[in-house]
C-alpha cells in the first residue's frame, strides 16, 4: 500500500522542478536576440504598434518585474494570448482544444507498446537462445533502429496506399462531423477532446436512446452501425499509433529480456523452484513483479518521448495535435504560445514520473523508506 505521506512528499519536489522549467523558458526566450515586439508584429508594422504591443506585454518593465508577473500568471495557468497562430485567443484555450489530440495518441502509443512489448521480452529471456528469442531480438533491433520519420510513410505506404485497409490522414471520417451528430441528450460533443473516447459515449447513446425510445435492438442492422463513428475513429488513429508504438515497444522489449535474465537467476527464484513451486507461478508471481522496476522507469521516460515524438507523426498523419502546433508557434514567432505549449509538456512529464514514483513504491514498499 502507497502512503499518503510518500505521494505527498513527491507532489512538493514537484514544485521546485516546474519552477525551474519556468525559469528556463522565461530566460531562453527573453535572451532570445531582437524585439519580441517587433518579431511579433513584422519588421514593417508601424511603431506605434509596436509600441503598444510592448505596453501590452510589459516589456517595457525591469526584467526582474517581468519574470515575477510570468511566475504568477503561470501558476494560475494563465499564459496569456496568442497573437499569431490563433491571434487574440487565450493560450489556454488553444492548448486545450490540442492537447488532448497528442495525449490520446501517446497515450495509445504507450499502451500498445506496454501490451506488446513486456510479454515479448518475457517471453525473449524465459526462451534464451531459442529461435523465439533470436526473432524477437532481431525484431527489437530493428524497431529501436528505424526513425519516426521513416516508418510513417512506410506504414502510410503498405497499409493504406496499397492494402487500402486503414485512412491516410485525419482523425475521424468527414461525415462524422456534422452537426447534428455531436449532440447527446442535449449535450455538445465533444466531452473530452479525444475522437475515440467521445465517439464511443456518442455510439452507446444513441444505442441507449435506440432502446428508450421502443426501436428496439433491431433499430440498426449491426453493431458496426450503432458504432460506426466509433470505427472510424479507430481506424483513423490505428496507423498512428502502430508507428508512434514501433520504438518503444522495441525498447521495451529489449529492456524486459534484459531484466527478466537478471531476475530468474537470482536466488530466491531458484529457492521458490526448489520447493516445488509451479515455473508459471514462479516467473509472474517472484520474477516478473520485480523485473518490471528498471522497465517501469522506461515506461515512464518513454512516455515523455512519445509525448515528442508525436510532432513528427501527427504532421505525417494530419493530425493536429499539441507537437505539431509547438513548431508552428517557433516558426510563428508566437512567444505566449510557444511558453505554455513548453511548460505544459514539463507539467505532463513531472506528473508521468510521479506516476512511475508511486508504482515504484507499491512494486517495492522499501522504496517508500
Amino acid at each position: 500500500m502507497v502512503s499518503t505521506r510518500f505521494i505527498a512528499k513527491r507532489l512538493l519536489l514537484l514544485v521546485p522542478v516546474l519552477f525551474g522549467v519556468a525559469t528556463v523558458v522565461f530566460g531562453i526566450l527573453h535572451l532570445a536576440p531582437g524585439d519580441p515586439a517587433r518579431v511579433i508584429l513584422g519588421q514593417r508594422a508601424p511603431t506605434q504598434q509596436v509600441v503598444e504591443l510592448r505596453r501590452e506585454l510589459g516589456l517595457n518593465d525591469p526584467i526582474w518585474v517581468q519574470y515575477g508577473r510570468f511566475l504568477a500568471d503561470t501558476a494560475r495557468f494563465d499564459f496569456g494570448q496568442s497573437y499569431q497562430i490563433a491571434s487574440g485567443t487565450p493560450v489556454w484555450e488553444v492548448l486545450a482544444d490540442r492537447l488532448p489530440v497528442t495525449i490520446e495518441l501517446a497515450l495509445y502509443g504507450q499502451f500498445a507498446a506496454i501490451l506488446l512489448g513486456i510479454p515479448l521480452g518475457v517471453l525473449s529471456a524465459v526462451k534464451q537462445d531459442s529461435l523465439t528469442d533470436h526473432v524477437t531480438r532481431i525484431g527489437a533491433l530493428t524497431g529501436i533502429s528505424v526513425p519516426i520519420f521513416w516508418s510513417g510513410p512506410l506504414v502510410l505506404l503498405v497499409f493504406a496506399t496499397y492494402l487500402g485497409w486503414f485512412p491516410t490522414s485525419g482523425r475521424i471520417g468527414s461525415t462524422f462531423f456534422l452537426e447534428e451528430h455531436w449532440v447527446l441528450f442535449g449535450t455538445q460533443l465533444p466531452l473530452t477532446g479525444m475522437v475515440t473516447v467521445d465517439t464511443f459515449i456518442l455510439d452507446t447513446g444513441a444505442f441507449v436512446q435506440s432502446i428508450l425510445y421502443g426501436e428496439g435492438l433491431g433499430a440498426f442492422a449491426s453493431l458496426t452501425e450503432y458504432y460506426a463513428s466509433f470505427i472510424s475513429a479507430v481506424q483513423h488513429l490505428f496507423l498512428p499509433v502502430l508507428t508512434l508504438g514501433i520504438y518503444s515497444m522495441a525498447l521495451l522489449s529489449r529492456m524486459m529480456r534484459s531484466s527478466m535474465l537478471e531476475v530468474i537467476r537470482q536466488d530466491y527464484i531458484r529457492t521458490a523452484r526448489a520447493k516445488g513451486q509451479g515455473e508459471k507461478i514462479t516467473l509472474l508471481k517472484h520474477g516478473l513483479r520485480n523485473a518490471l522496476i528498471p522497465v517501469i522507469t522506461v515506461i515512464g521516460i518513454q512516455f515523455g518521448t512519445l509525448l515528442g515524438g508525436a510532432v513528427l507523426t501527427e504532421t505525417v498523419f494530419g493530425i493536429g495535435g499539441i507537437g505539431q502546433l509547438l513548431v508552428a508557434a517557433i516558426g510563428a514567432t508566437d512567444y505566449p504560445l510557444v511558453q505554455g505549449t513548453v511548460l505544459v509538456f514539463a507539467l505532463l512529464f513531472t506528473l508521468v514520473n510521479l506516476g512511475v514514483d508511486i508504482t515504484y513504491s507499491y512494486l517495492d514498499p522499501r522504496i517508500q523508506q
